[in-house]
Order: C-alpha cells, then structure tokens, then sequence
C-alpha cells in the first residue's frame, strides 16, 4: 500500500493499481518487446497466475520520502537500448508524477533480455 498526505487528506493506492501504471507505461515504450520477471518471487508468481500479472518486472520502494522504481524489461533485437531506457525513464517518471502527485528520486532499469522475433 502507498500512502501520501495532502491538504485533503490521506491517500492510498494498492500495490496492484500502481504497479499496473509504471507497467502499463514502461510496455508503451518503442522497443520494450515485454517485462522480466525480477527474481524467484516474480517466476513463481509466474507460474501460479501465468505470463500477465501487473508486478511483473516492477519493484517500487521508497528513500527520503521518493519513490524508487526498478524496472526489468526485455527488448527487440536491433535497437538502441540507451534510446529505450531514456525513453522509459522519462515516460514512467512523467506518467508516476502527474497520475499520483508523489515525487520519483530515480527509476533503475535492468535489460535482462534481448528478444530476436
């Protein structure tokens, strides 16, 4: 759960709906072909509830009152991935910022893959 104050009041956003957001923005991205699983939580998370999940490749945590979001991702062969992480990065930070208020302190994005089809 992530919860921030504002002059309203608290407000909370599950784990589901805000993974599901970077997910859905990082995935919008020129060249990003899917996520990655980021660890054995995710595999076998992976297994139970299939390939479609919203925390998957996604790992949100907070330092000093900023989010720190980590990215797995997997892209097409033949591009340039400095270009796609830039992309990303800018993308999910924008996105994260504008739908939730909360400030982002830096996103990290690890290429676990590179897909050939």
């Amino acid at each position: 759960m992530i919860k921030f104050h504002n002059t309203l009041g608290t407000i909370s956003m599950t784990n589901d709906y805000f993974a599901g957001l970077v997910n859905a923005a990082a995935q919008s991205c020129y060249g990003v072909a899917a996520m990655a699983p980021s660890g054995t939580a995710d595999n076998l998370k992976s297994l139970v509830l299939g390939s479609k999940f919203s925390e998957k490749g996604v790992r949100v945590t907070s330092e000093a009152g900023k989010l720190v979001i980590e990215l797995h991702i997997k892209v097409a062969y033949g591009l340039n991935i400095s270009a796609i992480v830039s992309s990303i990065t800018h993308k999910v930070r924008y996105i994260v910022e504008s739908f939730t208020g909360l400030s982002v302190a830096r996103i990290d994005v690890a290429v676990d893959d590179i897909l050939t089809d």
